[in-house]
């Protein structure tokens, strides 16, 4: 999904429950799973030589997103996605736990 031309495309594993981008040959990804109707983000991992850009906060909004879009309530485990869910009041819906 690419929103312009900085913003990197996140790709979709659902095999692997991930997300995942490559920013100048650096992988960044989200890992998920689902309990019960419900997606537990469990890890946002960024590489140094890529932080600092915003591209966890691209993941979460990409796994939210797919969340609202699948009807799965999201349950914040790692503590990027909890402070990136409590500064985003519009997926305030998707929260549990």
């Amino acid at each position: 999904m690419t929103h312009d031309a900085l913003t990197p495309d996140v790709h979709h594993d659902p095999d692997a429950r991930r997300l995942h981008t490559r920013v100048e040959g650096h992988e960044a990804e989200l890992r998920y799973s689902l309990r019960d109707g419900r997606m537990v983000i469990d890890h946002t991992g960024v590489p140094d030589a890529i932080g600092g850009r915003g591209i966890a906060g691209i993941l979460v909004k990409a796994a939210l997103d797919l969340a609202r879009a699948r009807g799965w309530r999201v349950v914040p485990a790692c503590s990027y996605s909890a402070a990136y869910v409590q500064r985003h009041p519009e997926y305030a819906d998707l929260i549990e736990g």
